[in-house]
Formats: structure tokens, C-alpha cells, sequence
């Protein structure tokens, strides 16, 4: 039911970056679920993990870890270890243990991700079982069957690629994420990995998959949900011909900056295009807010509320849910008859209250469009916000209440 996502586009190889999939029988036995990703020695790495309090052993795990010599990720699917306590812990280290011991690396070399189930201990024998086969499988052509890899209730691999010329050296961005459901990160079930061969100095690639994220992942929400495992890692494997970007401006890094954030929006979209049971893609647009915040605080209202959402999957321009989510959303001293509201080009409300030239024919016109915008004009300053949603579904509900059957 994914909302205008095909066939993964053309993912370019990322020089000094490898993945390896393999099956390690986690819930299904045909099914690949555990992916490695080898780092080039010397590359960078920087990354944001959920703000979920409850977050599961393995981004624990990450977090120790980040900016220091990362070589190698793994990655398994069908179980988050999340829920898991001590034995979580116990479980992410011994099997960051048992790839360390393959590869002969440091243990702290390897950054644990895991995705799926919440509350379950981690069966890692069956992943230690199918390293070797994931490390047999290393190429850096791989990026398709690794996203493949890395879903769970995903309907579609997600993916995006982009490539530039800087003093006549290619560089090369490309990434990969998963997620259709638990989705409302906040950094923040789902993962994303995005790759590039520039050389970039790890402060520089922290800010920059931070301001990445914030455009991108942050502003997408499915459900409201934020998953106890969301990571997103940005590698900068050091292989093109170019010098080091060691500041945040440049030309070089003004391209570098294009291309990383048009992959991050690209597959952090394809999420919510794959929501789960979505039949929509929405678009909140909130404009005139004081503040950033209180464009995200109405954005978000009218993302969340399952009135709204369910009108959209009816194809029903139930307008006045629109109004009292805007109403809720906590905007200090509202005004609301500067308030207008659209539904794509069309004016549902002015000034507060319904448009005198809206008509139920048009609203219905536009709702019944897979791809829908709704466009909040607050009138109280210059700031912005855009947020991406989708509606809320009868499969939605079936897919969860099934999910660990």
C-alpha cells in the first residue's frame, strides 16, 4: 500500500563502505535479517540515536562508542533487545564480541543496531551463527540487498543515492532506511544509514547528520510512536581525492551538504510513504508562527490526531477537526481569526471560520488525492515548518494487532 514509492532507485557504491547480508533464522528462517557494514580504516562515523528514555541495549551500546575508530556495523532484524536489561547488554556486547573475534578488531570498533520485537531476548547465537556467511557477502555494490535486509514491516526497501563533481573527483552519497510503523523520531521502529566517500572531519560530520536528521527524520511521524531503537549513522569513508573538510563552509562542503541532505529527506519520506496500512501522503505545511516551535506544536496536533487521520483515509474534508487540533495544540495567546486554513489550494477557512467561497465538492476533491497538503497560515510571524504524515487505516490497526503473531 506504500504511497508513491517504487523500485528502489539506482544506489551508487560508496567507495571504503561494504555491506553483507545474510539469514540468521531470527523470526523467519528464509528470511535476511542480520547486515554488516565495513567501514575503510581511518573513515569517520557520527550518528543520533531516539530520545525514547527506554532505549534499547544496542543504541546504549552505539553511543559509547561514537566518534571513536568504528570499522564495522551490525545490524539484525526480528528482535530490537530493547526491554531486556543486564541480559540485553550482555547479549549486544557478545555479539559485537563475535564479529570483533572474525575480523580481528577492537570490540569497540563495532556499533550494534537491532530492530523488531520489543521485550524478547536477543537470540544471539543465531546471529553469531550467521556472521561468517554476512562477512563472505561484503561488496560495496550491495546496498539494495541490504535494505532489504534491515526491514521488518516494511512493504518496500527504502533508498536514495546522489552524486557530484567537485575540482573533477566524483563524491558519492548513498543511503539506505527502514521503518513503516513506531514512527515519530525524535534525535530518532527505525534506522537509517547513509554513506559518502568525502573525507570529513567527525565534528564537522556530527553537525552535519544533526541538521540532516532535524530537516528530514525529525519531521516525519507515522503514529506518534518513538521507537526505543531509532538511529541514524553517517559514514564518511576518507576514499575521494579531495582534502578533508574540517569546517562547516566551502564549496566542497556546501555539495557535500546538497547531496547529504537530499538523501536523508528522500529516504526518511519513503518511510512515510510506506507507512503502515498508509493510503496517504500528507504534507503539513504550518506557516506565520512566532517561533519554530509552535509551528511544529500545531503541525504536529494535526499530524497526531486520529480524527484527523481518519478523515483523510475516508477521503472526508471534515475541516473543523483541522481547526480544533490547531486549537489544542498549546500556541500561546492564539488568535484564531487570523487563522486560515487550505487544503492544497483550496481556502477551507478565513479569518477563523469556514471560507466564504470553500464548498464541500472542492474539499472532497482534493482529500481524495493519494498525495494531500494542508497548509496552516498562523499570521503572527515569519517562522515555518513542514512536517510529513499519513492517514490511518484499517490495515494500520491489523498490521499491529497481528505484529508478534
Amino acid at each position: 500500500m506504500a504511497v508513491g514509492l517504487g523500485p528502489l532507485p539506482t544506489l551508487h557504491p560508496v567507495p571504503g563502505f561494504e555491506l553483507g547480508i545474510a539469514s540468521a533464522g531470527i523470526k523467519r528462517v528464509s528470511r535476511k535479517d542480520v547486515v554488516v557494514m565495513r567501514c575503510a580504516e581511518g573513515s569517520s562515523i557520527a550518528g543520533v540515536t531516539t530520545t525514547n528514555a527506554f532505549c534499547a541495549a544496542p543504541v546504549l551500546i552505539t553511543r559509547e562508542r561514537l566518534g571513536g575508530a568504528v570499522r564495522y556495523l551490525l545490524t539484525n532484524t526480528g528482535n530490537a533487545n530493547a526491554g531486556t536489561g543486564a541480559e540485553g547488554l550482555a547479549n549486544a556486547r557478545r555479539s559485537c564480541a563475535a564479529l570483533a573475534a572474525l575480523t580481528g578488531v577492537a570490540e569497540e570498533a563495532i556499533l550494534p543496531f537491532s530492530t523488531g520485537v520489543i521485550g524478547e531476548p536477543l537470540p544471539v547465537e543465531k546471529i553469531e551463527a550467521a556472521l561468517p556467511a554476512a562477512l563472505a557477502d561484503l561488496k560495496e555494490d550491495n546496498w539494495a540487498l541490504a535494505a532489504e535486509g534491515i526491514m521488518t514491516t516494511d512493504t518496500l526497501p527504502k533508498g536514495a543515492s546522489r552524486r557530484f563533481q567537485h575540482e573533477g573527483v566524483t563524491v558519492t552519497v548513498t543511503g539506505i532506511s527502514k521503518g513503516a510503523g513506531m514512527i515519530r523520531p525524535n534525535m530518532a521502529t527505525m534506522l537509517g544509514y547513509i554513506a559518502t566517500d568525502a573525507k570529513v572531519a567527525q565534528p564537522v560530520l556530527q553537525d552535519l547528520v544533526r541538521d540532516a536528521a532535524n530537516k528530514s527524520f525529525n519531521r516525519i511521524t507515522i503514529d506518534g510512536d518513538t521507537s526505543t531503537n531509532d538511529c541514524c549513522m553517517l559514514i564518511a569513508t576518507g576514499q575521494a581525492a579531495l582534502p578533508e573538510v574540517t569546517e562547516k563552509s566551502g564549496a566542497l562542503y556546501e555539495q557535500l551538504k546538497q547531496a547529504v541532505f537530499e538523501v536523508f529527506m528522500e529516504v526518511a519520506q519513503a518511510i512515510v510513504r510506506d507507512g503502515e496500512g498508509a493510503t496517504k501522503f500528507v504534507t503539513v505545511q504550518v506557516n506565520g508562527g512566532a517561533n519554530h516551535q509552535e509551528c511544529l506544536d500545531v503541525a504536529y496536533a494535526v499530524a497526531h490526531s486520529p480524527l484527523i487521520k481518519t478523515a483523510l483515509f475516508a477521503s472526508d474534508p471534515n475541516w473543523g477537526r483541522i481547526l480544533a487540533a490547531v486549537g489544542y495544540a498549546g500556541v500561546p495567546n492564539l488568535d484564531v481569526s487570523l487563522i486560515d486554513v487550505f487544503l492544497g489550494e483550496v481556502c477551507i477557512a478565513h479569518q477563523g471560520g469556514r471560507a466564504a467561497s470553500y464548498t464541500e465538492e472542492q474539499g472532497a476533491a482534493v482529500m481524495a488525492q493519494e498525495e494531500i497538503t494542508i497548509r496552516i497560515e498562523l499570521g503572527r510571524g515569519e517562522c515555518r515548518e513542514t512536517i510529513w504524515t499519513t492517514d490511518l487505516s484499517h490495515e494500520y490497526v491489523r498490521i499491529n494487532a497481528e505484529y508478534r503473531s
